[in-house]
C-alpha cells in the first residue's frame, strides 16, 4: 500500500478532496519526521512507537576483500509495534 492508496482510501470514506487528504497525511508524517530528527519518541496509541537510537561503532568486513573496515556510530530509528498492531496481524 503507497501513500497514494491511504489518500484514496481516507478520501472516499470521509468525503473529503484527495488534495486536503494528502496535505494531512502529509503534514503527519512531516511531524513524525520532524520529532524523529529532535531525538523525540513518537507514540501512536494502538500503532506502535518509533523512536531513535545510537548504533555504536564497530569493526566490520568487507565481504569482497575480507579487510577489516571500521563502521562509524549512527542514528538510526527503531519501531516497535503496539499490541493492538501485532493482534491484528496475528
Amino acid at each position: 500500500m503507497t501513500k497514494k492508496d491511504i489518500v484514496m482510501k481516507i478520501s472516499n470514506e470521509i468525503n473529503l478532496t484527495q488534495i486536503d487528504v494528502k496535505k494531512i497525511v502529509q503534514r503527519t508524517l512531516d511531524t513524525v519526521l520532524e520529532a524523529l530528527e529532535r531525538g523525540e519518541t513518537v507514540e501512536l496509541r494502538n500503532f506502535g512507537v518509533f523512536k531513535v537510537k545510537n548504533r555504536r561503532g564497530r569493526i566490520g568486513r568487507n565481504p569482497r576483500t575480507g579487510q577489516e573496515v571500521q563502521v562509524p556510530e549512527k542514528r538510526v530509528v527503531v519501531f516497535k509495534p503496539g499490541l493492538v498492531l501485532k493482534n491484528k496481524v496475528k
